[in-house]
């Protein structure tokens, strides 16, 4: 059997790098070897444990993630980054990558998607959650590219980012199982984002749903 990868995570909330540490903990391909509450510890930490990935938050104090990214990867080049934020703006999207990230994960990545991104950035791969993949074509498309970028407008209702993308292929008809198949996640991920947003929209089924989605421009026709 191949050796477990090492993970080191960085987050300025305890809660979040606890439960990260013990949701990772649990996974038998994973070793997670600390945890840092900013970027400058993040640093120290890596000089000492030599972890293999570390999970990068972007929002943390002393040294922000993007700065503690491009310093790791100019120290320690075999030591990947994934960001993994409440963030996902086209500027921290591109940012973020920029500095050296080979992965990017909103908060709203479950277990099984991060370890899915660990393993792919492991094999050379880079892992960007299909909720912010837009923004990076938006970045390189935009001719203001290297010029600060207008913040994007907040979704509706309290939407995430990845619930705003499962409310648009719903209203394109796809099923659960094809949505699972769109953005590799199982079934039971799939209906967990579909619980939370019909909560936040109120709506009662797929139909209203649709509705929802072109009222609020989450959606066009062909």
């Amino acid at each position: 059997m191949s050796a477990p990868t090492r993970v080191l995570i960085a987050d300025d909330q305890r809660v979040v790098r606890q439960g990260l540490a013990t949701l990772l903990g649990l996974l038998p391909d994973i070793e997670v070897m600390g945890t840092a509450s900013d970027g400058e510890e993040a640093m120290a930490l890596a000089d000492e444990l030599s972890p293999d990935i570390v999970l990068m938050d972007l929002r943390m104090p002393r040294c922000d993630g993007v700065e503690a990214t491009r310093r790791l990867r100019a120290a320690h080049p075999d030591i990947k980054v994934i960001v993994l934020t409440t963030y996902a703006d086209d500027r921290s999207v591109v940012d973020a990558l920029r500095a050296g990230a080979r992965g990017f994960l909103t908060k709203d990545a479950g277990a099984e998607e991060i370890q899915q991104a660990i393993a792919a950035v492991e094999r050379g791969e880079a892992a960007i959650d299909p909720a912010v993949q837009h923004h990076v074509v938006n970045a390189l498309a935009s001719p203001a590219m290297g010029e600060e970028q207008q913040s994007e407008p907040e979704l509706p209702d309290g939407l995430t980012a990845r619930e705003a993308v499962v409310l648009t292929l719903i209203a394109e008809g796809l099923s659960n199982s094809e949505i699972a198949a769109r953005l590799v996640v199982s079934e039971a991920t799939v209906k967990s984002h579909i619980n939370h947003l019909f909560a936040k929209t109120g709506v009662r089924d797929r139909a209203q749903v649709v509705t929802y989605a072109y009222r609020h421009g989450l959606a066009a026709p062909e």
